[in-house]
């Protein structure tokens, strides 16, 4: 998104759906969350193992939720660009 201030749940399923999710579940919505609130406080995307410890949803379940991993796959239906390292 060019303007993730923009962002809205309407906006994280239509990119989800892009992504091949098929349904946002409650774990899908934690991680995604996660994400935005850690963006918003720190203006950069979590690290893998900040996004793993402070949700509790292990790195094989991130690549199941989001099977484009945690830094295209969730920070796009977070309506983040990829960051510039790993998440």
């Amino acid at each position: 998104m060019a303007e993730p201030d923009r962002w809205n749940d309407e906006i994280a399923l239509a990119i989800a759906s892009e992504e091949g999710i098929g349904e946002m579940t409650d774990e899908h919505w934690k991680v995604v969350n996660f994400i935005r609130k850690y963006w918003k406080e720190n203006d950069v995307a979590p690290t893998v193992r900040v996004l793993c410890q402070e949700t509790g949803v292990g790195l094989r379940q991130i690549y199941k939720l989001f099977t484009a991993g945690p830094a295209r796959g969730a920070c796009r239906v977070a309506g983040l660009p990829k960051p510039d390292g790993c998440v």
